[in-house]
């Protein structure tokens, strides 16, 4: 499918779409679980009052609330993924709504339940699981929400906040539609004469291209047009942050970081010692950054030259089916069942695969997996695109597996462990692909592609936690998030991150405003903690096989079944202690010393 010629979705070829007929076979179908949902409110309604009454009635609470999860689940995961196929079509979005609505209200209903859990005695509770032990599956579940005690509200207050709820996503959905659907931008034409769409979508694949002029032309073409609508997408974040301080303060946390971490029970020492850790070990970075413009044999290294590879012309055309195939030879280590299951989803349209008109821009796994996940991308036929393939099928197959082997209950693992699957898959796919060949240029261009990796995900997503949590402390110190604000912090951490080797040009300072991670409540840490874990899981499979694999295959399977810190000490990583991000920052160093050495 030709990158120059996007098609509409109505031209997309089907086989290169997802089924989202497994979840509804067809949007009437939908209709009438949206009509059927809205008798649920009031179910769930005839239920307040009697939770700490008997053991059967707190039974009855949590078997409902498994049917409603595995119904809203299929019910909002069809509403999305019509969506975000074409944002622009006013029908699905109009669906997204009703779903978002429904779940707000069903919500709101269930307020009650936190404050009526809370408040059972622990001597009653404890005879509740003797009296039934059917209970025993919801025992997690009891506790995850009697932990946080000291922020639940009374039921009034807690009605009040789930129905807050709708206008609480109002910033991301419309930073969302801004980014997507309206936000345009002019065509730029390269060397040849050729006319290239420029989008969110295909902003990195044109600046991976070996004419600097070019690059430069992409780059200040993207933030021009981004800069002139730079303080709606500034209000967007300031709501974003006085709504996260809202809850914040409603559920008497000291702050918005604490507030979002303790809900997957991860401390915050965590988040502070990863920024302490990469601080210290900025000269890694600031060696890939001379490294880079040395073999690229610029004078200047701007912002723009930091996605063309190094070894440009050992780049080659990977199309999707041949990407295909490499990741299932790649994956081969975590065994028949993790391929066969790999395979299942390359064979039954889990994904969607290239960009259409209108497209939700970047990739995703829905986490939805009943019946199956499903996985958005927008494949370029190119080696990121394939390490994105292998990422999202990560993601994919850790949801598919906590949810077959996890109740209802604690199948849906919490966003600190979200992305070590994924991530690992793309480390086995790297160390596959470099086992694979001897060739000293090809060796240099995956390590580069590896190096960039480490520059991608733990040193930036480090730098976007770091400007998130400055973000926070502005708005909790009662500063508006002002775009002139944003750019000059923005613009600061940029050249603190890349060094002095780096040109940390002006519209570099805009970059905040086209990441739509800044509205999912503190996530991109993740990302670099995640990669952590994940280049110590790898390792592990790597050179201690079978009992590695086995072991890796019961953290896939763990849901939220233990907190994240104890998930992962089952898969052989203390995220409690700096050794997992020192560990990665120390392989980075190897690879720039190889790639030095190949140089």
């Amino acid at each position: 499918m030709s990158e120059n010629n996007i098609p509409k979705r109505s031209e997309v070829p089907l086989e290169l779409t997802w089924n989202l007929k497994d979840m509804f076979e067809s949007d009437e179908d939908w209709m009438a679980e949206y009509e059927a949902l809205k008798t649920y409110p009031e179910k769930i309604t005839s239920l307040k009052g009697t939770l700490g009454r008997s053991a059967d009635d707190l039974l009855a609470y949590f078997r409902l609330d498994d049917e409603l999860e595995l119904r809203l689940g299929k019910f909002y995961g069809y509403a999305s993924c019509k969506g975000d196929e074409d944002t622009g079509n006013n029908f699905y979005q109009d669906l997204r709504g009703k779903a978002t609505s429904t779940y707000v209200a069903i919500s709101s209903a269930a307020a009650f339940a936190t404050p009526e859990i809370m408040a059972i005695p622990e001597e009653t509770l404890t005879a509740f699981y003797a009296e039934r032990p059917e209970l025993e599956t919801y025992r997690r579940s009891l506790y995850r929400i009697r932990r946080r005690c000291a922020h639940i509200l009374t039921p009034a207050e807690e009605t009040l906040l789930a129905s807050a709820g709708e206008m609480a996503e109002a910033p991301e959905s419309i930073g969302s539609m801004f980014r997507n659907a309206d936000l345009k931008f002019p065509s730029v034409t390269d060397s040849d004469g050729v006319s290239h769409p420029l989008t969110n979508g295909s902003l990195v694949p044109l600046l991976e291209s070996p004419d600097p002029a070019f690059r430069r032309q992409v780059f200040e073409t993207y933030y021009s047009r981004l800069g002139e609508y730079k303080n709606t997408v500034a209000s967007t974040l300031d709501f974003q942050f006085k709504q996260l301080r809202f809850f914040a303060n409603a559920r008497k946390y000291s702050n918005t970081l604490e507030a979002s971490l303790d809900r997957t029970e991860v401390p915050v020492s965590v988040y502070h010692a990863l920024i302490d850790a990469v601080h210290a070990n900025m000269d890694k970075m600031y060696r890939y950054v001379a490294l880079r413009k040395k073999l690229l044999g610029l004078d200047e290294l701007h912002m723009y030259d930091v996605y063309t590879p190094i070894v440009a012309d050992a780049a080659e055309k990977i199309p999707f089916s041949q990407a295909k195939d490499t990741v299932l030879e790649a994956l081969g280590v975590l065994g028949e069942d993790y391929t066969a299951m790999l395979r299942e989803g390359f064979e039954n349209r889990w994904i969607d695969v290239y960009e259409n008109v209108g497209k939700r821009g970047g990739a995703y796994s829905s986490g939805n997996s009943r019946p199956h996940p499903y996985v958005l991308l927008n494949h370029k036929d190119n080696l990121d695109s394939q390490f994105t393939l292998a990422h999202e099928m990560g993601h994919a197959l850790h949801s598919y597996l906590s949810c077959k082997n996890q109740p209802v209950s604690t199948s849906d693992y919490v966003i600190f462990v979200a992305e070590v699957a994924s991530t690992c898959n793309e480390i086995l796919l790297m160390h596959h692909l470099l086992k694979k060949t001897s060739d000293k240029r090809q060796r240099a261009y995956l390590i580069n592609h590896f190096l960039d990796q480490f520059k991608g995900t733990l040193f930036r997503q480090t730098m976007f936690a770091e400007f998130e949590l400055e973000m926070g402390r502005m708005s909790e110190r009662g500063e508006a998030l002002t775009a002139d604000a944003l750019c000059t912090k923005y613009h600061e951490l940029n050249k603190l991150y890349f060094g002095p080797d780096m040109i940390s040009d002006d519209g570099i300072a805009l970059e905040w405003a086209r990441i739509p991670h800044f509205f999912y409540n503190y996530y991109v840490f993740q990302y670099a903690t995640g990669f952590s874990a994940a280049v110590a899981i790898a390792n592990r499979i790597l050179s201690e096989g079978a009992p590695a694999v086995a072991d890796y295959k019961k953290f896939l399977s763990g849901g939220c079944s233990t907190d994240p810190i104890s998930l992962l000490k089952i898969a052989g990583v203390d995220m409690s202690t700096p050794a997992p991000v020192n560990d990665a920052l120390k392989l980075f160093g190897e690879l720039l010393d190889e790639m030095e050495a190949l140089s």
